[in-house]
């Protein structure tokens, strides 16, 4: 099984380019995620992690992701190589990203783009998001 779930703060804003074979939107951006572990008397250390989001997915994150935020990202890791024009192989392992979500809260993010958007499905959770049912004052509670 190969499945990464990261959350860390973008490094950089997205970089968007397209496929030459067929107009394919690609976004790449880093997510420093940071270490879990820090022992007494050390600074915190964060791992610098390269992302790539492509179609819908892509489109998302070059839309509303921006330097800074804190956000997470459901994938899989890739590597690849290759050899540049002086024979020299080079290798490359990312993650491909398959969903990716805000993980700012409201007071942290822009109060425009934070909430937890999926991008898989595109969708906004409605305003009374954290529960399904109200509890009026004359309801009688078993607890």
């Amino acid at each position: 099984m190969n499945k990464v779930i990261l959350m860390g703060r973008l490094t950089r804003d997205p970089e968007v380019r397209y496929t030459q074979t067929n107009n394919t939107l690609v976004a790449s951006f880093s997510l420093a995620v940071n270490r879990r572990f820090v022992k007494p008397g050390e600074e915190r250390q964060a791992d610098f992690i390269n992302v790539v989001a492509w179609s819908k997915v892509g489109e998302f994150c070059s839309k509303y992701f921006k330097k800074g935020q804190q956000v997470g990202v459901i994938g899989r890791i890739q590597t690849r190589n290759w050899d540049d024009d002086q024979g020299q192989k080079h290798y490359v392992t990312e993650v491909i990203a398959e969903e990716t979500y805000f993980a700012d809260s409201k007071r942290e993010g822009d109060a425009g783009t934070s909430g937890n958007f999926d991008a898989t499905f595109g969708t906004m959770p409605t305003a009374n998001s954290g529960s399904d049912f109200e509890i009026s004052s004359g309801d009688d509670l078993p607890f």
